[in-house]
């Protein structure tokens, strides 16, 4: 198994790296376009599709819906907020489950919340690339979601009693997602004094970041969710030795969207 995941790392990590740093414009959209497609993929079987031509039909119908965003970039308000929205419905269906799964066990409802989750995540990449420090937004979107991620494992293995969402993921604690927040928050710290930010700008920077973390959390417990009422560990075998796209991005496909969203309250960027 770690053999098999070493391999795979080796191979993914550059298409990764250059489609993500090396493209722009049209490409870029297309490269994360195709990701978030074999996401939709996958989501489809989440959601109760059994058969490859009805989940083929699904990640075409998102992949249609991403150059729809891209020709209409009016549209990427109106996604954005929508994520906004999904977002704290999904906490409250996190922490209301099982008995929340009742609100969205059907197929129907499973299929549109999988585009309230992959599309926004795809426009929110598509707006950094467009935005002062491009290529920097997105390392520092996954920087926050990955270091919360390696905090919160080793806090949770040398602390962890209290259970976070035992009915949805029991690995998880809270001791665990405070020890991330907290290596989060330090980076942040870190960089913001490295930079020189003010007073002012060190405390919206470690509460933005302090956000991001918090709703990277909840993507995660999300799709562990439909995993669940699924009875799958894996959202697919697309990845050998790590499980499927959906595995890999579920904490982004939250945080990039609310990371988009604040940057542009900030002002950063504009649409």
């Amino acid at each position: 198994m770690l053999k098999q995941r070493v391999i795979t790392a080796l191979v993914l990590l550059p298409i990764a790296l250059g489609g993500f740093f090396l493209l722009d414009g049209a490409a870029f959209a297309l490269f994360i376009g195709a990701v978030v497609s074999l996401g939709a993929w996958e989501w489809a079987r989440l959601a109760g599709f059994q058969s490859q031509p009805q989940r083929v039909a699904y990640a075409a119908l998102v992949a249609i819906l991403c150059w729809l965003l891209y020709v209409l970039p009016v549209l990427a308000t109106p996604v954005l907020v929508l994520a906004i929205i999904w977002w704290a419905v999904a906490t409250r269906l996190v922490l209301g489950y099982p008995q929340s799964s009742q609100a969205w066990a059907s197929t129907p409802r499973k299929l549109v919340i999988g585009l309230l989750i992959l599309l926004p995540a795809w426009q929110g990449l598509v707006l950094f690339k467009q935005w002062p420090l491009a290529n920097w937004l997105i390392i520092a979107v996954m920087v926050l979601v990955w270091a919360a991620d390696i905090g919160a494992y080793f806090s949770g293995k040398a602390f962890g009693k209290r259970k976070l969402a035992p009915q949805v993921s029991p690995g998880k604690s809270w001791e665990g997602a405070i020890g991330g927040l907290c290596t989060c928050l330090l980076i942040t710290l870190v960089v913001g004094v490295v930079r020189g930010w003010g007073a002012g700008e060190m405390v919206w920077a470690l509460l933005g970041a302090a956000i991001v973390v918090m709703i990277s959390v909840v993507g995660d417990l999300t799709e562990s969710m439909f995993k669940r009422q699924a009875g799958i560990k894996d959202s697919s075998n697309l990845l050998p030795g790590h499980g499927g796209v959906l595995d890999r991005i579920d904490s982004l496909t939250a945080a990039i969207p609310v990371f988009a969203v604040l940057l542009l309250l900030s002002g950063w960027g504009s649409l």
